[in-house]
């Protein structure tokens, strides 16, 4: 009887040990299974929303005046008289310069004197050949001294035009001794003075008028993106200049300062800079204060219409491979996606992306260096103000 008791504790003794080993190997096992199984890598992440956005690019540039003319003397002389006073401002048609008139008073005088005995030869002519023609129906007179006649007639005639033109030369001459603004504007510095000497068609100018309200900029961008954007408003996909008003805004590179003028796009040059690649835009801006001077350097953000159901992704979102094609990662389902996505310009901080993206994509925007496409990822929200940082 003992014996069977003993048994029977030994059997019961065995069978506990074999449960213990049992859940204990389990246990191992899903240890095991927990230690291979990758953690999810947290992210955070924006959710992209479709949005209307203006194509505004910064483009560098200086700034043109709006009309300048250099003042020359169109005739000889001694400079008698000085105007203005340099570096105001003139009206077009005021005197600047009075150059010695009295050559070119006394050839008036001359032209009009021939004028007037170009006039007294006709006359006499005139009268011969009407003396002439009763004579000649009555064959009083031969037809070649009637014929004579009519030809000393018309050359008086032909002289005294000569003369006309003569004597308007010698008034315009004279006009010309005074010189004056051909345009309204600010005047430089005068290199000439009274006493002078200056001749007919020189090169030397005496001073340069300029014009600086309104102004011009000339700004320039690549040939290639310009095509692009004529090509997508030309199919609609960019929308908003319809009227051909296209609104350009100005940052002065000396003080970094916005310019408080807006100004217009004006025209596109017709042809390619061979070496840079680049074409030229002129806009216009009004200068009331004259706070731009020509051959300033610019920077002007052009306003190029707007792009519809686009993107704004933070620039540091995105990444390229050694091709150059930008891609960017989103939470599908707790894993990574790599995306490849096309950029029109950059947005500030953001990219500007038409097209590889949709909306209510997760895009990762942080912890992009701790995972890889088919990673598990455990996304959690970020403020857009953040994203962008």
């Amino acid at each position: 009887m003992r014996s069977c008791l003993k048994f029977a504790g030994v059997a019961a003794f065995a069978l506990l040990v074999a449960a213990c080993s049992e859940q204990s190997e389990e246990a191992g096992q899903q240890a095991d299974a927990a230690q291979q199984q990758p953690q999810a890598t947290p992210v955070g992440t924006l959710t992209l929303a479709p949005q209307t956005v203006s194509l505004v690019e910064e483009m560098p540039g200086r700034t043109v005046a709006y009309r300048q003319a250099d003042i020359r003397p169109q005739v000889d002389g001694i400079i008698k008289e000085r105007n203005f006073t340099e570096g105001a401002f003139v009206e077009a048609g005021q005197q600047l310069y009075m150059i010695d008139q009295e050559v070119y008073l006394a050839q008036v005088d001359a032209a009009q004197a021939e004028l007037s005995r170009q006039r007294a030869i006709l006359d006499q002519a005139t009268k011969t050949r009407k003396r002439y023609d009763p004579l000649i129906k009555s064959q009083a007179v031969s037809q070649q001294t009637y014929d004579d006649a009519v030809a000393t007639e018309a050359q008086a005639k032909a002289a005294v035009a000569a003369a006309r033109a003569e004597l308007e030369q010698a008034r315009i001459n004279l006009a010309y001794t005074t010189v004056t603004a051909p345009i309204s504007g600010q005047i430089g510095s005068s290199d000439f003075t009274e006493g002078a000497l200056v001749t007919a068609n020189q090169s030397s100018k005496l001073a340069t008028i300029t014009q600086l309200d309104p102004i011009y900029v000339d700004v320039t961008q690549s040939g290639g993106r310009l095509l692009k954007i004529k090509q997508a408003v030309k199919n609609g996909r960019i929308k908003g200049i319809e009227n051909g008003q296209i609104e350009v805004t100005l940052i002065i590179d000396s003080t970094g300062e916005e310019y408080p003028h807006v100004g217009t796009l004006q025209f596109s040059d017709v042809q390619v800079n061979e070496t840079t690649g680049t074409i030229r835009l002129r806009a216009v801006f009004p200068n009331p204060d004259g706070t731009l001077l020509p051959g300033m350097f610019v920077r002007g953000e052009v306003r190029q219409g707007r792009l519809e159901n686009a993107y704004l992704v933070p620039q540091k979102a995105v990444m390229r491979r050694p091709d150059g094609t930008a891609y960017v990662y989103v939470a599908v389902d707790g894993k990574v996606v790599s995306k490849d996505v096309t950029i029109e310009q950059s947005q500030g901080q953001d990219w500007l992306v038409s097209a590889g993206v949709e909306e209510g994509d997760q895009l990762i925007v942080d912890g992009i260096q701790r995972i890889g496409p088919g990673a598990a990822v455990s996304p959690q929200p970020v403020e857009t103000a953040k994203a962008a940082e």
